[in-house]
């Protein structure tokens, strides 16, 4: 869609990312990049087995080398609290407490702190404590009979078993997806810091407010005794909503040495230390008309969770969502196992579930010798079946047409191994894409300086997404001042509440809460010039004003105006401050307190199901000698609603489409069956996209405001790019080669097999 320009760069203009000076020039500091006076350095031990209890735990050597302050360990008397569960209204990811006990549950499981003087002597230190163990039987893998499963999940929609017994054609596949992990740039790290009787932290976090209540657990005392402090956030991807167990340590820690204690993680410990997606398995059963109309859907998930904590990867998100099925039955387990809790992951459950729902999408195309694009359309869902509500907008048709067209879909031939270059296999593929909306109250604070400038402050996020640009971007749209003359500060639990950024809601949620707050503060900016005698606007009717290029201003006489600053300086007073946002007036300062300290505020909107939509279109090259994959094009258009700025907008469909690519061809957590370590536990041997694996990539924008959806219009963004990825390029390997893979990563091993 056409952006909106205009001379403030506001909504809808493509401005450039309001951080991007500060971080390619170095002077973004990031949270363990903080100098802090007295600091100490921490390092964490961890777990070389995956189940059973420690029967010894040598730490002499340790607490005699050079530099050495302490070791904790589960002989000291640290007392970490267990936290509230985010499924129980609390913000804690997992309910582990390190250090408490000798039982371990997973390999590579925290069970340890040494502090020293400097990183190198913990380091050091760290080697030198001997731990041994007594070991119980592990369960390794999610499909293990021993382990116990828990239904997470059910859809019953119609009598899926009665359609699926009168369909004509029907088809039924085993999804597979491995271990996944966020591998964020930046290492998960802390600086802790108690003084005073309160708990100063330093942390990267996509949500602040949960930070602070889960720290304030950890310790036992209250949520406000805790400053969290996160003004960048260098890539989460999911994996910093919450501060994790290093983070208790940190903080047990220089509370008990009183003094500033800075703890990171290594990239091995990193996939221990905390979760990513976990391992999914999905059986899939479809069944259809001869003329292309899904009758039934018979569907099961699994994936895995620890032994403490319940997680689910729903596997049937997108299910009986996508297409007009009237009869679905799906359940997804989970199944306890000896592993971390696993945590989110860029659209956790609508990536696995569009996996298997979309490749078997292809495979009854297939089976109906109809085009894989016009089976989606023959199944075209007018509403939300599973929800019984109208959709709030769908622009995927028009998503379907502009990317069928830039990518030439019409060019297509239908049969596998039929198109070709040279000894290249070509193959065309495709898939749907979606994301849900959800909103979330959220507070914004005004502050104009009698010099005229303007700070926009907010406790949310901003992680690399653009938050910084698009708030200051909606305060000059509704001010009609430049944003690029607007501060936006962020990321610290002493500024007006926010939630979560995850789930791609926060850009929704800030933006409302900052126009509201513009809002306000342009009427009392009026008020307060029809109100003082020395202003030029003195008792004017304002119905005759409005603000404009940083004045208030007659509207058919606009250079009888004052300025800001002006009216500032008549105001008496060093600031302007205005503090609103989207919480219901009425409610309580407490109440919005536990809205921000949880995710349950964090809801639908009400009565029409309201989601992005996306059509991914994807050409691979197969060499037919050695088997080797490598993706050409990635062409797909999304409908996110309104976007506030197209140019940070794309930027996250993109990173979406090519996190989705190393999904599909190289991401995948490697178990040692015989003791559950995390084999390629690095940036080597876990392998990510890279540049010289990402080809050309179009992502065309389709959307409309949908002010059903959201206060400000817009629709998620940040997650919808990664969904069906996967799909596209396995079904475009099916069509290169005739081979059907449907278990992650499609490896050259499994289509030579």
């Amino acid at each position: 869609m056409a952006e909106t320009e205009n001379s403030y760069r506001a909504l809808g203009a493509k401005r450039d990312r309001g951080d991007g000076v500060v971080k390619v020039t170095g002077q973004a500091k990031y949270a363990f990049e903080h100098q802090v006076e007295n600091a100490v350095y921490g390092v964490v031990i961890q777990s070389t087995v995956p189940s059973g209890r420690i029967t010894r735990m040598e730490t002499e050597k340790a607490r005699q080398a050079p530099g050495v302050l302490a070791v904790y360990t589960h002989l000291n008397s640290l007392k970490i609290n267990k936290p509230t569960a985010i499924a129980d209204g609390g913000a804690a990811q997992s309910t582990y407490t390190p250090i408490q006990d000798d039982k371990i549950i997973h390999n590579g499981q925290n069970i340890g702190l040494v502090v020293a003087e400097t990183f190198e002597q913990a380091t050091h230190a760290a080697s030198l404590v001997e731990v041994e163990y007594e070991t119980a039987p592990a369960l390794i893998y999610p499909d293990d009979p021993a382990a116990e499963r828990q239904e997470a999940s059910t859809i019953d929609l119609g009598n899926a078993q009665q359609a699926m017994a009168q369909a004509e054609v029907k088809i039924k596949s085993h999804f597979t997806t491995p271990r996944e992990y966020n591998m964020p740039m930046e290492l998960h790290a802390c600086i802790a810091s108690w003084q005073d009787n309160k708990m100063t932290v330093w942390e990267p976090s996509q949500w602040v407010m949960g930070a602070q209540r889960e720290i304030a657990e950890w310790l036992g005392i209250e949520a406000n005794q805790v400053h969290i402090i996160s003004p960048y956030v260098g890539g989460g991807f999911g994996s910093k909503p919450v501060p994790y167990t290093h983070v208790a340590l940190a903080c047990v820690a220089s509370r008990a040495l009183n003094r500033p204690v800075k703890v990171e993680l290594t990239r091995p410990q990193t996939f221990t230390g905390l979760g990513g997606r976990p391992a999914t398995m999905q059986t899939l059963e479809m069944g259809a008309s001869r003329d292309g109309k899904i009758l039934a859907i018979q569907h099961e998930g699994l994936s895995d969770t620890s032994l403490i904590d319940t997680f689910a990867e729903a596997t049937n998100k997108t299910t009986a969502r996508l297409y007009a099925v009237p009869n679905v039955y799906s359940r997804h387990y989970v199944a306890a196992i000896n592993t971390v809790t696993p945590g989110w992951m860029r659209a956790p459950g609508e990536n696995p579930s569009t996996f298997g729902l979309e490749v078997a999408m292809d495979e009854m195309a297939y089976a109906l010798n109809i085009d894989p694009l016009e089976f989606r359309l023959r199944n075209w869902a007018d509403r939300d079946y599973q929800q019984d509500k109208p959709w709030s907008t769908r622009r995927l048709k028009e998503a379907y047409a502009a990317a069928a067209q830039a990518f030439g879909w019409e060019k297509r031939s239908m049969a596998p191994r039929s198109m070709r270059e040279g000894r290249e296999l070509i193959g065309w593929g495709m898939a749907t894409a979606t994301y849900p909306v959800s909103n979330q109250p959220a507070e914004a604070k005004l502050i104009f300086h009698r010099d005229g400038s303007l700070v926009v402050q907010s406790a949310g996020a901003d992680i690399g997404t653009g938050t910084y640009t698009i708030l200051a971007q909606t305060a000059a749209e509704v001010l009609q001042i430049p944003s690029e003359t607007i501060r936006v500060e962020l990321g610290d639990t002493s500024l007006p509440r926010a939630g979560v950024a995850g789930g791609s809601q926060l850009a929704g949620n800030l933006t409302a809460a900052v126009n509201r707050t513009a809002e306000a503060m342009r009427d009392r900016l009026i008020a307060l010039s029809l109100a003082q005698p020395a202003s030029p606007l003195f008792q004017m009717d304002k119905e005759q004003v409005a603000v404009q290029d940083g004045a208030v201003r007659v509207k058919h006489q606009p250079d009888k105006a004052i300025a800001f600053a002006d009216l500032l300086k008549l105001h008496d007073a060093p600031t302007f401050e205005v503090v609103s946002g989207t919480f219901d007036k009425d409610l309580s300062q407490a109440d919005r307190d536990k809205a921000v300290h949880s995710m349950e505020s964090s809801v639908p909107p009400e009565g029409v199901s309201a989601h992005s939509w996306g059509a991914q279109f994807v050409e691979v090259r197969v060499d037919e000698d050695f088997g080797t994959v490598r993706v050409k094009r990635l062409v797909s258009a999304f409908d996110s609603g309104r976007l506030y700025n197209p140019k940070l907008a794309r930027s996250q469909w993109i990173g979406g489409m090519v996190m989705g690519l190393g999904q599909a061809l190289l991401e995948g957590g490697h178990i040692d069956p015989r003791n559950a370590r995390i084999v390629n536990n690095n940036l080597a041997d876990y392998l990510v996209a890279v540049n010289a694996d990402v080809p050309e990539v179009i992502a065309i924008d389709v959307g409309e405001p949908d002010y059903h959806a959201t206060l400000m219009g817009g629709k998620a963004v940040g997650e919808l790019g990664i969904v069906g990825i996967a799909a596209a390029i396995s079904n475009a390997v099916y069509h290169a080669t005739g081979k059907r893979i449907r278990d992650l990563p499609i490896s050259l091993d499994k289509l030579i097999d």
